[in-house]
Formats: C-alpha cells, sequence, structure tokens
C-alpha cells in the first residue's frame, strides 16, 4: 500500500463541482497526504475565498455548451494528473440534453490535458425499478436507463478510454449532515412506499471511496457505491424524524407493491480495501447545519 500511495502523493487533482460532496472530499484530499495541490471549480464567485481558506485553489468555471469554456480558466483548471468530475444534473440548466452536451465539452477539455486519471460521479438512478437487485452491468446504453441523459454523460465520458483510465462512480441518494430524509417528507400521510429498501450513501463515505480509490488506483471500471445495509422508507423516515422532533409520516399498505430496486456493492467491496463509516442507513450521522 505505501508504494501505492508515493505514485499518487505528488499528483495534482481538480475537483469539476466542488460543492455538496466536491469540496468536503478536496479538504479531505489535503489532508490525507496524497496531494498538495487540489484545484476546485465551481459557478458562484462567492465561493473562492471558502475555497482559498480551505486551501484550494479556486477557479470560476461555468459549463455552458453555448458558449464554450473560457480557455484560459480551463485551461489552468485542466492542467493536472487527476480529474474528478461531481457536477449532478440538477445542477445543469432544465433543458433536454444539456447535461450530456456538458459532459461532452468537458471530455473535449480533458482529452487535450495532461490528466492521466478520471474519476466520473454518476448516480445509481441510472438503474431502472425492476424489483430485483441492480448490478453494474444491468445499464451501459441510455435506452437501458431510468436516466438516459446520465448514461449518455457516463459514456461521453468513459470514450477517453484508453487515452485516460476513467472509472465511473454511481452513488446512491447522497445524505449526511443537513440532507436528512425525514426533513422532506416529515407529516405526510398514507405513504404507500414505506416496505421498500433505501439505496444510501453517506456524504463522509462518498468522500471516502473517492479517496480510496485515488490512493489504490483509478480503474477503467463501472461502481455502485452505496451503504451495504439497505432498510426500508419507513424505517429511515420514522427514525431521522425522531432525532430532531418532526412529526413523522404515516403508512398504508398499497394495493399493489411499488416497484423497487436494491442497488449491489458488492464489485466495489472485492476491488477495494474500504471500511465504511456508515454501512446503515439508521445510523447515518445528521446535524441541521451542515459543515
Amino acid at each position: 500500500m505505501s508504494e501505492q500511495v508515493s505514485k499518487v502523493e505528488k499528483k495534482r487533482i481538480s475537483i469539476l463541482g466542488c460543492g455538496w460532496l466536491g469540496f468536503p472530499l478536496a479538504k479531505r484530499l489535503l489532508g490525507s497526504g496524497i496531494t498538495s495541490v487540489v484545484k476546485g471549480s465551481t459557478t458562484s464567485e462567492a465561493k473562492l475565498d471558502q475555497f482559498a481558506a480551505a486551501g484550494i485553489d479556486g477557479y470560476l468555471l461555468p459549463l455552458n455548451p453555448d458558449a464554450g469554456l473560457d480557455a484560459t480558466v480551463s485551461g489552468s483548471f485542466f492542467e493536472s494528473d487527476i480529474i474528478v468530475i461531481s457536477i449532478p444534473p440538477r445542477m445543469s440548466q432544465n433543458v433536454a440534453g444539456n447535461y450530456s452536451a456538458q459532459m461532452r465539452m468537458v471530455a473535449e477539455a480533458i482529452r487535450q490535458s495532461p490528466a492521466k486519471e478520471v474519476i466520473f460521479v454518476s448516480s445509481t438512478g441510472v438503474y431502472r425499478d425492476l424489483s430485483q437487485t441492480a448490478v453494474e452491468p444491468d445499464v451501459q446504453l441510455p435506452e437501458h436507463s431510468a436516466q438516459p441523459e446520465m448514461v449518455a454523460a457516463e459514456n461521453a465520458i468513459a470514450a477517453l478510454r484508453p487515452e485516460k483510465t476513467v472509472t465511473i462512480l454511481r452513488l446512491s441518494g447522497l445524505l449526511g449532515y443537513n440532507r436528512i430524509p425525514g426533513k422532506y417528507v416529515q407529516g405526510q400521510k398514507d405513504m404507500t412506499t414505506g416496505d421498500i429498501p433505501v439505496n444510501y450513501i453517506h456524504r463522509d463515505d462518498a468522500a471516502g471511496a473517492i479517496q480510496a480509490i485515488i490512493r489504490q488506483g483509478i480503474q477503467n471500471e463501472t461502481f455502485n457505491i452505496t451503504a451495504p445495509f439497505h432498510p426500508t422508507r419507513s424505517e429511515v423516515y420514522v427514525d431521522s424524524c425522531a432525532q430532531f422532533g418532526w412529526e413523522a409520516p404515516t403508512f398504508k399498505i398499497p394495493e399493489q407493491h411499488p416497484a423497487f430496486k436494491l442497488i449491489s456493492g458488492d464489485k466495489f467491496s472485492k476491488t477495494y480495501q474500504y471500511e465504511f463509516s456508515y454501512p446503515d442507513p439508521l445510523q447515518f450521522h445528521y446535524q441541521l447545519e451542515d459543515i
């Protein structure tokens, strides 16, 4: 393991989308000994001071496919060894095709950069609700997916292979800190999805998994990143409401059981050594203020 660390500890890492996940990931990487240079992009000028205070080299980098990338800014930002792309589709304009167009633009910038390794943060939302366990080969093309544009974006970045090593990470629902599941359903009545299993990942573990992959070696593979345990929605909602004194939702038995998916994280666990801080969503750490 020490040999692997020595190979990456001086590498420059750029995080495209240094937001709710990217910012704590950047701080984690800076404190890990893996790198002494982390660059973070944002579309909000107000965040640049926050980046600087954390030791992150900040870049104001809008992703507008019509206007293209600012060559001066993007050229410096992508001048790194490892690129982590953490841009949720909801951050893009609400126009069909915009997100995949953004990622094609990003892929071209990476193609022209010296970067050799890429991590693309995707979502397990790409899997359809087929009432079965979902594994990575189940979705390879947009037409196989519940989120075709996300898969089109994955494929745009994956097309950088073989010149670049590209790992695609499909993260389950990101929770933790001020993202509290009960907050969004408190007081709701007669919910019919209480018995279906959840697929969640705590933000600390999402960042920790990415750090582990960088430390142990990026691969040309796709991995699901999900907490190993899958309690029911009703258990998670009631428990998280109780933590903050909110009115819990109520549930009823539906006439027909809703379709669901159970995300398998076995491929990641068999490939990388990583111990989850929060393997059970019923034990996730929450707080009203984010950090």
